[in-house]
C-alpha cells in the first residue's frame, strides 16, 4: 500500500510538472483553426490618375481633288493607294486649247506694244509743233489720250497672259497635301469638269489623330495640366502584340455636350509606319493629374457592408479585424484608401472565409521565430511579394 501511495504521489507531481499550459493549449488550438488567406502591406507613393477612353482614329486633313477646267484626261501619273508628297503631279489635262489662248493673248499683247510705241512717236512729234504753234492744244490732247489709252491695254494684255498662263497650269494637277491617294475615278481619255469631277482625294497619315470624350468634370484638371505642360496621352490599338504609342494633347472642344456632359479632345501622334488608319479604334489612357503620399491596395482587398467599406487587417497575433476604410480610387486593380496605417498587412484573398476575431497563421510558422516571419511576410506593396496565411 505504501508503495502505491507513493507512485501515485509521484505521478500527480509528473501531472502538475510537465502538464501543458493554457497558452499552448490556446496556441495549438489557434494553429487547428487558422484559415489560409493571402495578405500584402498597405504602400505609401504617389499614384497617377490615369483616365481611359476609348478613341477613333482620324485623318488630320483629307482633300478632295477637283479639276478647274473642263477638259479629257492626258495622263494619270498615280495609282490608287499611294502615297505622295506634296506637290507631286496626279494628273495632266489636254490643254491644247489654253496653249492656244496663251499664245493668242501674247499675239494681242505684241500688237499693243508696237501700236504703243507708235503712239508715243506720234505724241513726241505732236508736242514740238504745238509749242512751235502749228497745231492746237485739243490735237495734242488727242494724241495724250491715245498714248493713255494704249498704256492701259497694254496692261490688260499683260494680265490676260497670265489669266491664261494660270488655266494652262490647270492642266497639271499635283498633291496639295501629302497623304495616301484613294480610289481614282478617272482614266486617260475620261472627260471631267469644274465641280462635277472628283478625281481623287488624299488623306493625311503621318501625323494623325486620335479624338476622345472626357467627362466635363475632368474639363478644369486638364486645361490646368495642360498650362503646367504635365498631361500624358498614349494610344493603342486593340490588337494583339499592338504597341503604344505617346502623343500630345492638341484640341479641346470649344463646348460641353449637354446632352452627354462630355467634351470632345483630340491627341496627335507620329504615325510615319502607318500604325493607326481612319476609322479604327484605339484605347486612350490619359495622365494628368497624381496624388501624392497615399496608400494602395490590391481592389479585391476592399470589402462592403451595410456600414460602408473596410478591410480586413492582420494584427501581430495572426487576428483579423474589420478596419473602415474611404476609397478616394480604384483603377486598374488598384485602389488608395484612407483610414489605415502604411505598412498594416492587409488580407486580399481569403476574405469569404474570415470573420472578424478568425486567427490565420503563416505557412512558416512551425520554424523558428514563426510569429515574426509571419509579420514580416506580408508583401512590400500590391502585386509584388504576396505570402500565403495558412
Amino acid at each position: 500500500m505504501l508503495i502505491m501511495g507513493c507512485s501515485l504521489t509521484v505521478s500527480a507531481v509528473g501531472y502538475w510538472l510537465f502538464r501543458p499550459s493554457t497558452s499552448d493549449f490556446s496556441r495549438a488550438q489557434s494553429e487547428v483553426h487558422a484559415i489560409p488567406v493571402i495578405a500584402v502591406r498597405a504602400v505609401q507613393r504617389d499614384m497617377p490618375v490615369k483616365f481611359n477612353a476609348k478613341g477613333t482614329v482620324s485623318a488630320i486633313q483629307t482633300v478632295e481633288v477637283y479639276p478647274q477646267v473642263t477638259a479629257t484626261i492626258k495622263a494619270v501619273h498615280i495609282t490608287e493607294g499611294q502615297f505622295v508628297n506634296k506637290g507631286e503631279r496626279l494628273f495632266t489635262l489636254d490643254t491644247r486649247a489654253e496653249e492656244a489662248g496663251l499664245a493668242k493673248s501674247v499675239a494681242q499683247l505684241a500688237k499693243t506694244r508696237a501700236e504703243l510705241s507708235n503712239a508715243e512717236r506720234q505724241l513726241e512729234r505732236q508736242r514740238e509743233l504745238f509749242h512751235k504753234n502749228f497745231i492746237s492744244q485739243a490735237a495734242l490732247d488727242v494724241a495724250e489720250n491715245q498714248v493713255a489709252i494704249l498704256r492701259g491695254q497694254l496692261r490688260f494684255d499683260q494680265a490676260a497672259i497670265e489669266a491664261d498662263r494660270v488655266v494652262r497650269d490647270y492642266g497639271e494637277i499635283v498633291a496639295p497635301i501629302a497623304g495616301r491617294t484613294g480610289i481614282i475615278r478617272v482614266y486617260p481619255g475620261s472627260l471631267v469638269r469644274p465641280e462635277a469631277t472628283l478625281l481623287v482625294s488624299i488623306t493625311q497619315i503621318d501625323p494623325i489623330h486620335v479624338s476622345f470624350v472626357l467627362p466635363e468634370r475632368e474639363l478644369a484638371p486638364l486645361m490646368q495640366a495642360l498650362n503646367r505642360d504635365e498631361v500624358k496621352v498614349t494610344a493603342r490599338l486593340d490588337l494583339p502584340n499592338a504597341q503604344t504609342h505617346v502623343g500630345r494633347v492638341v484640341f479641346i472642344d470649344s463646348a460641353v455636350d449637354s446632352a452627354s456632359g462630355t467634351i470632345r479632345v483630340k491627341a496627335e501622334f507620329a504615325n510615319a509606319e502607318g500604325t493607326f488608319w481612319p476609322g479604327m479604334f484605339a484605347n486612350v489612357m490619359l495622365i494628368f493629374s497624381t496624388l501624392s503620399d497615399v496608400l494602395t491596395l490590391p481592389a479585391q482587398a476592399v470589402q462592403n457592408d451595410i456600414k460602408g467599406t473596410f478591410v480586413f487587417v492582420v494584427d501581430e497575433n495572426y487576428q483579423v479585424s474589420p478596419q473602415p476604410v474611404h476609397v478616394r480610387l480604384i483603377q486598374e486593380g488598384i485602389a488608395v484608401v484612407e483610414g489605415i496605417a502604411p505598412d498594416d498587412c492587409v488580407v486580399v484573398e481569403g476574405t469569404q472565409s474570415i470573420r472578424p476575431g478568425s486567427i490565420v497563421k503563416d505557412h512558416d510558422s512551425e520554424t523558428e521565430d514563426s510569429n515574426d516571419a509571419g509579420r514580416q511576410g506580408c508583401g512590400q506593396g500590391p502585386h509584388t511579394n504576396r505570402v500565403v496565411i495558412s
